[in-house]
């Protein structure tokens, strides 16, 4: 569940390295991914994603291509 560091965030929404720190420890605990096939995508970005659309109130389907699909940051909004 390693994420590159984000030392610049391309929106003014985007957690910090330090708040990620804290974060991931979280995700660690609360959802152990150790079956299945491994995650394609970056837990990180698809919280950024949640806190773009909380910050700007844009619509699900608007939003930007840089982020995970809309459908999977929804999949993870609703779990």
């Amino acid at each position: 569940m390693t994420s590159e560091k984000n030392s610049s965030p391309k929106y003014p929404s985007d957690i910090s390295d330090e708040e990620w720190e804290i974060v991931e420890k979280i995700f660690e605990e609360l959802e152990p991914y150790t079956t299945g096939r491994p995650r394609s995508s970056d837990l990180r970005e698809i919280l950024n994603a949640i806190f773009y659309l909380n910050k700007t109130g844009c619509p699900w389907r608007y939003l930007p291509n840089d982020f995970p699909s809309y459908k999977l940051v929804n999949y993870y909004y609703n779990k």
